[in-house]
C-alpha cells in the first residue's frame, strides 16, 4: 500500500484496469482448462474404451474364426482314416495344405491318442513333438481337446516346438465308425499374426495424432499375451489405459482375458497444453493491450487532474490567483470536476478581494478604536484624578462633620446646664418672696447665678460661632463637591444630588446658628438687665422686693428662652447629625465612584489589549491577503 500511495494516479489506474482485466481472464482460463481437460479426459477414456472394445471384438472374432477353422479340420476324412489306418502320407500333405491356405497358422500338427504326433505340415515338427508324448498329453489344451473344449492357458511367448509365439488351437478327432475319439489336431495359431490383425486399428489412432497409442493383450494372471510396443519405445509410467475383458459366459478361446488400449498423456494433453500456452499468451496480450489501454483511459483521465494540480500549486506557491483554470468540454466527472475548481478558483478571488477590503477596513476600524481608547483613557485618568480630589475633600468635610457634631453636643449640655440654672434661679426667686429677710443673699446668689449664666451665654455663642463657621465651610465644600460633579458628567450626578442635601444642611444650619445668636443676644441683654436690676435691688428692699418680682418675671421669661434656646439647641443637633449623615453617604458614594473608576480602568485596559490583538490579526489578514493576487 506505501508502494501504491506514493505511485502516480496514471501508473495506479492503468494497474487497476490490468488487474481487473487479469481477474476477468484468469477464472475464465482456469475454468476453461479444467472443462477442457475434463472433457478431453472424457473423451479420452472413451475412446480408449472403445478401441479396447474393438480389440476384444476383433481378436475374439478372429479366434474364433480360427477354433471353427480347426474344428473342420477335425471332420476331414483323410485325418480320421491316417489315425484309423495309421496311413500318414496324404495326411502330411491335406495338412500342408491346410497351412497354405491359412498362413495366419504356424503349423498343423496330428496327434494320437497316446499324445504322439504322428502327422505334421511340415517334417521338422513331427521332429521336434518326437519324444515328448509325456509333455503333450500333460498340455492344457490337449487335455481340453480330449473333452471338446479349449484351453490356452499354458500360452506362451515362444513356444518350443515352433520357436515363436502360437496359440494352440486343437479339436478332438472322432471314429466315424464308432464314435470314439481316435486323436487330436492342433492348429498353432501364429500369435504374431495378432499385430496385422490390430494393425488398422493402431493405424486410425496414428492418423488421428496418437503416436504412443498401444494394445495389449493380457491373460487372467496378469501375462501380457500382445504389446504394440514391443521392440518399441518404452510407455511412459502414467500411461492412461482403458481394458474391455472377455466374459466367460460363453465359453470359447480367450475367456477372461483382458483388451488394453494405452496412451501417453503427455501426447494426448499436447493440444491441451498448446490450447493453455495459447490461452496464456492471449491473456498476455489481454494484459498488455488492457494496460496499454488503461494507460490511454488513465492518460486522459489525469491530463485535466496535472493541469489542475499544477494550477494549485502555482497558487499554494506564488499566491497567484490571475490564471484562468482550463475547463475541458468533457461531460465525466473529470470535466465537472475542472468545471467545479473554476468555479472555486473564481470565488477564491473575490472571497481575496473581499478579505482585502475586510482588512483595510478592520485596519482603520483598529486604528479609530486605538485613538478612542486613548482619548477615553485621558479622559478617565483625569475624572480619576478629580475623584481622588473629590475624595479627599470628602474626607476632609467628614471630619468636619464629626466635629461639629462633637460640638453640638456639648451645646446640648450647656444648653441643659442652661435650662438648670434657670430652674434654680426660678426657685429662688420664689424663695425671695417667701422672706424679704433673705433677699440681699438671694439677690447675691441671683447676681452670681446671672453671671454664671452670662458667662454659659457667652460660651454659647462661640460655640453658635463655631457651627457657624462650620456650615459655612460645609457649604463650600458642598459647593466644590457640585463643581466636582459637573466636571465628572453622568458618573457625577448622584453626588451632586448629595452635595446639594448637603448644602441644604448647611443653610439650615446658618439659618438655626443666626437664630440661636439671637436668642442668645437676647439671654445676653436680659442677663445684664437682671445684673442692674440685682445690683438696685440691694439698695432697696421694696425696690428690691419688686425687683425681685421683676426677675421672677424676668427668670420665667429668661426660662423660657433657654427652654427656647435648648430646642433650637437641640434642632442644631439633629441638623449636624443629618449633615455628618450626608457627608457619610458622600463618602460612601465617592469611594463607590473611585471603584467604578477602577473597574473602568481595568475595561479600558482590556479594551486596549483587546484592540492589541485586533491590531495584530489585522496585520496578519493584510499579510495574508497581500500574498495573493487577484
Amino acid at each position: 500500500m506505501r508502494i501504491l500511495d506514493r505511485t502516480s494516479l496514471r501508473t495506479r489506474l492503468t494497474l487497476a484496469v490490468a488487474l481487473l482485466t487479469l481477474c476477468a481472464l484468469l477464472p475464465l482460463n482456469i475454468l476453461g482448462r479444467f472443462f477442457i481437460a475434463d472433457t478431453l479426459q472424457a473423451q479420452l477414456h472413451a475412446t480408449l474404451r472403445v478401441e479396447a472394445q474393438g480389440l476384444r471384438d476383433l481378436v475374439e472374432a478372429t479366434l474364433v474364426e480360427r477354433e471353427a477353422t480347426v474344428r473342420s479340420w477335425s471332420e476331414h476324412s483323410i485325418l480320421r482314416g491316417a489315425l484309423l489306418f495309421e496311413t500318414f502320407e496324404e495326411s502330411d500333405s491335406v495338412l500342408a495344405t491346410f497351412k497354405k491356405r491359412h498362413p495366419s497358422f504356424a503349423g498343423v500338427v496330428l496327434f494320437a491318442e497316446d499324445g504322439r504326433a504322428v502327422s505334421a505340415s511340415e517334417a521338422r515338427l513331427l521332429e521336434a513333438y518326437a519324444g515328448h508324448e509325456r509333455e503333450v498329453l500333460d498340455a492344457a489344451w490337449f487335455r481340453a481337446a480330449r473333452n471338446g473344449t479349449h484351453d490356452v492357458s499354458g500360452f506362451t511367448r515362444v513356444d518350443p516346438f515352433f520357436g515363436k509365439a502360437v496359440l494352440p488351437l486343437a479339436a478332438p478327432i472322432f471314429s466315424p465308425i464308432s464314435g470314439a475319439r481316435i486323436g487330436v489336431v492342433l492348429g498353432a495359431y501364429d500369435w504374431g499374426q495378432v499385430g496385422q490383425v490390430v494393425a488398422p486399428a493402431l493405424e486410425r489412432s496414428r492418423a488421428r495424432g496418437q503416436r504412443s497409442f498401444a494394445l495389449e493383450v493380457v491373460d487372467p494372471e496378469g501375462l501380457v499375451l500382445f504389446d504394440s510396443m514391443a521392440g518399441g519405445p518404452s510407455r511412459a509410467e502414467d500411461v492412461v489405459r482403458e481394458s474391455a475383458i472377455d466374459e466367460v459366459a460363453l465359453r470359447d478361446v480367450g475367456d477372461g482375458w483382458r483388451f488394453v488400449a494405452t496412451v501417453d498423456p503427455k501426447e494426448v494433453y499436447a493440444p491441451l497444453n498448446r490450447a493453455e500456452r495459447i490461452a496464456v499468451g492471449l491473456t498476455l496480450l489481454s494484459l498488455a493491450v488492457a494496460g496499454i489501454g488503461g494507460w490511454w483511459l488513465a492518460r486522459g483521465a489525469t491530463r485535466p487532474i496535472t493541469r489542475l494540480n499544477e494550477v494549485v500549486s502555482r497558487v499554494v506557491r506564488e499566491g497567484d490567483l490571475t490564471q484562468d483554470v482550463e475547463v475541458t468540454t468533457r461531460r465525466d466527472e473529470v470535466g465537472a470536476l475542472a468545471a467545479a475548481f473554476a468555479q472555486m478558483m473564481e470565488h477564491l478571488r473575490d472571497s481575496t478581494r473581499g478579505l482585502q477590503q475586510g482588512t483595510l477596513v478592520l485596519g482603520k476600524t483598529v486604528a479609530e478604536l486605538t485613538a478612542a481608547a486613548a482619548q477615553q483613557e485621558r479622559t478617565l485618568m483625569k475624572q480619576a484624578a478629580a475623584l481622588q480630589e473629590t475624595q479627599v475633600t470628602a474626607q476632609e468635610i467628614k471630619q468636619t462633620s464629626l466635629m461639629a457634631a462633637e460640638r453640638s453636643q456639648a451645646v446640648l449640655g450647656v444648653t441643659a446646664r442652661a435650662r438648670e440654672v434657670g430652674r434654680s434661679g426660678e426657685a429662688t426667686v420664689e424663695a425671695s418672696l417667701a422672706g424679704f429677710e433673705q433677699l440681699h443673699e438671694q439677690v447675691g446668689r441671683v447676681a452670681r447665678s446671672i453671671a454664671a449664666l452670662n458667662e454659659r451665654t457667652s460660651q454659647i455663642g462661640g460655640i453658635t460661632q463655631t457651627v457657624k463657621d462650620l456650615a459655612d465651610q460645609s457649604n463650600m465644600l458642598a459647593l466644590n463637591a457640585a463643581i466636582e460633579s459637573v466636571r465628572s458628567g453622568e458618573h457625577g450626578k448622584g453626588f451632586g444630588v448629595v452635595a446639594r442635601e448637603i448644602r441644604s444642611l448647611a443653610d439650615q444650619s446658618i439659618h438655626s446658628t443666626g437664630r440661636v445668636r439671637e436668642i442668645l443676644e437676647d439671654i445676653r441683654q436680659s442677663i445684664q438687665a437682671a445684673v442692674a436690676l440685682a445690683e438696685q435691688s440691694q439698695g432697696s428692699a421694696e425696690t428690691g422686693l419688686t425687683q425681685v418680682r421683676a426677675s421672677g418675671d424676668s427668670l420665667r421669661e429668661l426660662t423660657r428662652i433657654i427652654q427656647d434656646n435648648a430646642s433650637a439647641a437641640q434642632q442644631i443637633a439633629a441638623a449636624v447629625t443629618q449633615q455628618n449623615a450626608g457627608v457619610a453617604q458622600i463618602f460612601t458614594a465617592v469611594t463607590d465612584l473611585s471603584r467604578m473608576m477602577e473597574e473602568s480602568m481595568q475595561g479600558l485596559q482590556s479594551a486596549q489589549r483587546i484592540t492589541a490583538s485586533l491590531r495584530e490579526v489585522a496585520g496578519h489578514m493584510e499579510a495574508v491577503a497581500a500574498t495573493y493576487r487577484v
